[in-house]
C-alpha cells in the first residue's frame, strides 16, 4: 500500500525514556496547533496486561502496536497539516514499520547522552526511577544512521524551551522542503 503525496506531514518524536518526547511533543503541538497522539495509547490489551505483570515486551508483541501507530499516522496526515506522535522507535526495524507506505512521515530523534537523561529521570517528581530501565533502553537503541534520510536530530542537552525551539525549527525546515 502506498500513500498519495500530500502536503500534510506526521512527525514521530523518538528517543529513549526520559529524552523528553512527551513534554516536547505537547509544547510543539500547542504552538503549531497540531494533532498529537501518544503512541502508548495504541498498545493492544495483551501488551498492557503483559507490561502490568512486569514482563518486558518482545518484537512480536510490538509489531501489532507499531502497525497500529502506522495506521494512525496515515489517518492523521489525511486531515492535519502537521501531526505529532510520541513513540520511542528505538530500533530501525520499528522505524521501518512506522514509515511503511507513508512518504509523509519523518522522525525527530531527541538525542541525549546517558548521564543527561539519567539526571532528568532522577529529578522527575512522582516518578520512581529504575536505573536498569535506562540501561536497557540505551542497549536497545539503534541510533538512526545516514541511510535514514527521514530522521531529524535534535540535541536535548539544553533547556526544554531550547529543545522545543530546535524541534519547531526542524519541523519547519522539513515541511518547507516538502512544499
Amino acid at each position: 500500500m502506498t500513500t498519495h503525496s500530500s502536503p500534510n506531514h506526521v512527525f514521530v518524536l523518538m528517543g529513549v525514556s526520559g529524552s523528553g518526547k512527551s513534554a516536547v511533543a505537547n509544547a510543539v503541538a500547542h504552538q503549531l496547533k497540531a494533532a498529537f497522539l501518544d503512541g502508548d495509547f495504541l498498545h493492544p490489551r495483551a501488551n498492557i496486561e503483559k507490561m502490568s505483570e512486569g514482563h518486558p515486551l518482545n518484537d512480536d508483541d510490538r509489531r501489532p502496536w507499531l502497525e497500529a501507530i502506522n495506521d494512525a499516522a496515515f489517518a492523521m496526515q489525511r486531515t492535519n497539516s502537521v501531526s505529532l506522535i510520541v513513540c520511542s522507535a528505538l530500533k530501525k526495524s520499528y522505524r521501518d514499520i512506522l514509515r511503511k507506505g507513508n512518504k509523509n512521515l519523518s522522525f525527530v530523534y531527541l538525542k541525549g547522552d546517558f548521564d543527561t537523561i539519567e539526571e532528568r529521570l532522577r529529578a522527575r517528581k512522582g516518578h520512581f526511577f529504575k536505573p536498569q530501565m535506562l540501561v536497557t533502553q540505551f542497549a536497545t537503541l539503534e541510533e538512526p544512521a545516514s541511510d535514514e534520510k527521514d530522521v531529524l536530530v535534535v540535541d536535548i542537552n539544553q533547556s526544554l524551551d531550547e529543545v522545543v525551539a530546535a524541534t519547531l525549527s526542524s519541523i519547519d525546515g522539513a515541511t518547507e522542503k516538502n512544499k
